[in-house]
């Protein structure tokens, strides 16, 4: 019928628009699939391996302590804050001046701690006879809290760069007064060279411990597919720390030498080798 409307190279014609129509409809169909594929949760996405081997390795360097850290407090009352605080000046200026003297640099002191606080006393009320001349009760006012003063607690910290000096620097400040002196810590200032150092030898043996398993597996070893690190510094010296603790009261202490010890820091690592 197409044949007698159409002839025979009009037939041909639709015949071919209608191929070239069916093909685009069928290749816009494909991408469209494809789209809706990719939008679903684990399609399209990479696969991970399903044959792995973890291993880790723990490296560790050691550094002689550079720096040293100790605290300490004043603590003076007034019946003003302005009062309270003049006093604890008074002996702050005192010890600062003291550190100055011994090479301490502005940069090196810093204020860590501070606070006012109001000073109570309980005070009873006087209580009149406790019954009038008919026999009744009397009634008996309560106590109350009256205020008589204000504290002011301040602490320096101060880093000391020549930990020689820190027995002196104690004694010193301890000299001037203050409340107490504590928190004498021997530490590294530049860790970063120390936990690089750490961190290779944790992955030399990582790595070889790879090598080792695959070889007794009879497997390959492929691409690193993740790496974790966790690093924590290990102090060791006078009592088995890289410090000392001390709380010493304002009875001018004497220390003839604060032992610095030594710092262990460690690396902790782990390696996920994709296996071949």
């Amino acid at each position: 019928m197409f044949n007698q409307f159409l002839g025979e190279e009009g037939v041909k014609r639709v015949s071919k628009w209608t191929a070239i129509s069916l093909i685009l409809l069928s290749a816009f169909l494909l991408v469209e699939v494809i789209s809706g594929l990719k939008e679903l949760p684990n399609i399209g996405k990479e696969v991970y391996p399903q044959s792995t081997i973890i291993v880790s390795g723990t490296g560790e360097a050691y550094a002689i302590p550079d720096i040293a850290t100790f605290s300490f407090s004043v603590v003076e009352t007034g019946m003003t804050v302005k009062q309270a605080q003049e006093k604890a000046d008074t002996k702050i200026n005192k010890a600062l001046a003291a550190v100055r003297e011994s090479g301490i640099e502005d940069k090196d002191i810093k204020t860590t701690g501070y606070n006012v606080y109001p000073k109570y006393e309980w005070s009873n009320s006087v209580c009149p006879n406790s019954t009038s001349v008919t026999g009744v009760a009397i009634y008996c006012p309560p106590g109350k809290q009256v205020l008589t003063g204000y504290e002011v607690n301040q602490t320096i910290t101060i880093k000391v760069r020549d930990t020689e000096k820190v027995g002196d620097l104690v004694t010193k400040v301890g000299a001037i007064g203050v409340s107490n002196i504590s928190g004498v810590e021997f530490t590294v200032d530049n860790r970063d060279q120390y936990i690089a150092e750490a961190r290779e030898q944790a992955i030399i043996k990582a790595k070889a411990k790879a090598k080792e398993l695959a070889k007794q597996l009879g497997v390959r070893l492929g691409s690193i597919l993740y790496y974790s690190e966790n690093g924590s510094p290990i102090y060791y010296g006078a009592a088995g720390k890289g410090g000392t603790d001390m709380m010493i009261s304002s009875i001018a202490p004497v220390v003839a030498e604060l032992p610095t010890g030594e710092t262990k820091i460690t690396s902790d690592i782990s390696i996920t080798y994709e296996i071949k």
